[in-house]
């Protein structure tokens, strides 16, 4: 497992920062991340008496788990530095800003981490205009070849 993908973020939002956190997770979420069990639908985050939680993140029950295994809707606690912390909860005072997970990786020691994008949401005729990017830079490549 390489890295795992929030496809419709970009596409959602226009990104202005990001930063990469850590995860508390149990055993049997580890495990399934490592399978590449994960779904990002309508995953966001959110702050809760100065901590950074993710919500609607769906990790997939652990297929040989027992009594242990956990709730794949959990909320799950994300770990940043206080400046950090600081940083993101005085831009989502203003207006417009949200906290989106980007993408869920593996560290060189093994832990999953998360990479969260401070955005703002974008609108119809932005979105129009990412597709004829993509498709214009799509067109280039072929020609390019």
């Amino acid at each position: 497992m390489a890295e795992l993908k929030n496809r419709s973020a970009y596409f959602e939002y226009a990104i202005e920062d990001k930063f990469i956190a850590g995860m508390v997770l149990t055993g049997t979420e580890i495990k399934s991340i490592r399978a590449s069990k994960v779904s990002f639908n309508d995953a966001f985050c959110y702050f809760s008496k100065g901590e950074l939680y993710v919500k609607s993140l769906h990790i997939a029950v652990y297929s040989h788990g027992t009594y242990a295994n956990h709730d794949p809707l959990r909320e799950r606690k994300l770990l940043l530095t206080k400046r950090e912390l600081r940083k993101m909860e005085n831009k989502l005072k203003e207006r417009g800003y949200t906290i989106v997970p980007l993408r869920i990786f593996l560290s060189e020691k093994g832990l999953a981490k998360m990479e969260i994008g401070l955005g703002k949401g974008k609108k119809l005729h932005d979105k129009r205009e990412s597709i004829k990017e993509r498709e214009t830079d799509r067109e280039l490549r072929r020609f390019v070849k």
